[in-house]
């Protein structure tokens, strides 16, 4: 392997060497479901669909975890408020998010736990934390069940962290801790919860804790020791810091490689639901943006970078992917489709170098304009040797035009044939006008066809036409 990836354990991009020589385990923290998904969610799901399909194509097959908490605090304020079970809440938004990665080509995980799954997992984790002293029921009759952090000397060492400076959990009341720090493994049931939202357990009813439901799932699905665990920048702390040491406490080893994305803010501020500030897919679709320009805004900037989003700044970008989606409509128009095809040197250079997409994208621009050079001249070998460089690096960021993801399938792929036939009736009656010298009707067809939203341009090939904005 020459891949290297930025490690927050030990602040450095190093060699990424999998346990397995042919496979790689990846976890990713997932969603808690208490609204539905915003674009900053969503950026999570890009950067890791990338790192996941370049591990592929470097020959590796990925178990890819990606689980969903079900089951949390402000899912039950949600049910409260809403008058609603909490199941019903967490699965409607389950399956929002499931659309939501589905319209941005996010290949489905290997597996996708639901934290509720998997209650006995975190109760085995749980009994073997007291019975090696780190964790302790609470004395308060809260049903409680806290880690103990003083017992743990490497607690912080993941977030850089110094137990010295830190300051209440406040996941639970401090009546019950032995130290403020401690976090809540298990939260006995308090009056006015929902009857539904608690298990059986040696320490009374209950639920879970946030953060041993990702220790349970990892270990359920990809055993004690794993190769990457994946997540937002902001999980850092608490809830990594928090894995780590359960997992390791219980004698896991845990993951070898921590690798965080950077988030998405907007107008300084980190997008979500509490700040007032998250956008969905329907706001962006009222821009004027297809679902494939959103991932590729997203695949264009450096997965460690944060970006701060603007909708100047979304719009540019899309307005670059369509030019490179007219350079493969226009090559295929001349050449023929063939398929993805080997990705050059410099991207492969690239990636390895901790998934620099941003130079990544620069070698993909050489092949896009040397493509653009070889058409205006009319060379067909050099059309096509780009093309199937083009199609193959595109492939890999998931956002390739002739992927059948964006091209449609079933009831999509009918509807195209429809758009087809009728802006083909359209291309002959302007052909008719033109040819009959009639500028105003044959302009007029045009312009209709641009008001629904068709831009033709005419070729030496012929009309051709695409929908969106011409560049």
């Amino acid at each position: 392997m020459t891949l290297r990836l930025y490690d927050t354990a030990t602040r450095t991009v190093r060699d990424f060497v999998p346990r397995q020589a042919d496979r790689v385990s990846v976890y990713l923290c997932g969603l808690t479901l208490q609204a539905a998904p915003h674009i900053g969610h969503l950026r999570s799901g890009v950067n890791y669909d990338v790192l996941r399909r370049w591990l592929q194509a470097k020959g590796l097959e990925v178990t890819f975890i990606r689980n969903v908490t079900d089951i949390d605090d402000k899912i039950l304020v949600k049910a409260q408020e809403q008058g609603r079970p909490f199941w019903s809440i967490a699965y409607a938004n389950e399956q929002i998010l499931a659309e939501a990665y589905r319209s941005l080509n996010v290949l489905p995980p290997t597996y996708e736990p639901r934290a509720t799954g998997h209650v006995p997992e975190m109760h085995e984790l749980i009994a073997r934390l007291i019975a090696e002293g780190h964790a302790y029921p609470a004395t308060d009759g809260s049903g409680d069940v806290y880690f103990d952090v003083a017992s743990w000397p490497a607690y912080g060492a993941l977030s850089g962290q110094s137990p010295a400076d830190m300051q209440s959990a406040g996941d639970a009341p401090d009546r019950g801790k032995r130290d403020p720090r401690d976090f809540a493994l298990w939260k006995g049931v308090k009056p006015g919860e929902p009857a539904d939202a608690s298990w059986p357990s040696p320490w009374g009813r209950g639920r879970p804790g946030w953060h041993i439901e990702c220790s349970a799932m990892c270990w359920r699905y990809l055993g004690p020791e794993f190769d990457i665990h994946g997540g937002g920048l902001d999980l850092t702390f608490p809830h990594h810091e928090n894995e780590i040491a359960q997992s390791q406490a219980a004698g896991l080893p845990f993951a070898r490689f921590w690798v965080h994305h950077g988030l998405l803010s907007l107008d300084g501020a980190k997008m979500g639901k509490s700040a007032g500030n998250a956008l969905d897919l329907a706001y962006v679709a009222r821009l004027g943006v297809r679902p494939v320009e959103l991932r590729y805004y997203f695949a264009a900037a450096h997965y460690r970078s944060r970006i701060d989003y603007t909708e100047d700044n979304l719009r540019d970008w899309a307005a670059g992917y369509r030019r490179l989606e007219g350079f493969v409509q226009r090559a295929t128009e001349r050449v023929g489709a063939g398929g993805p095809g080997e990705v050059p040197a410099g991207f492969v250079a690239a990636m390895d170098d901790d998934l620099n997409t941003s130079a990544a994208l620069a070698v993909l621009q050489e092949y896009v304009r040397e493509g653009n050079n070889a058409l205006a001249v009319d060379d067909a070998v050099t059309v096509r040797t780009a093309l199937a460089a083009v199609r193959g690096m595109l492939d890999i960021l998931g956002v390739d035009p002739l992927d059948p993801a964006w091209c449609g399938g079933g009831r999509t792929e009918d509807l195209r044939d429809v758009v087809d036939s009728l802006v083909a009736l359209a291309l002959e009656q302007r052909a008719q006008a033109r040819g009959r010298k009639d500028w105003a009707a044959a302009d007029a067809v045009r312009d209709q066809l641009k008001q629904a939203g068709v831009v033709v341009e005419d070729t030496p090939q012929g009309p051709r036409w695409t929908i969106g904005e011409q560049d």
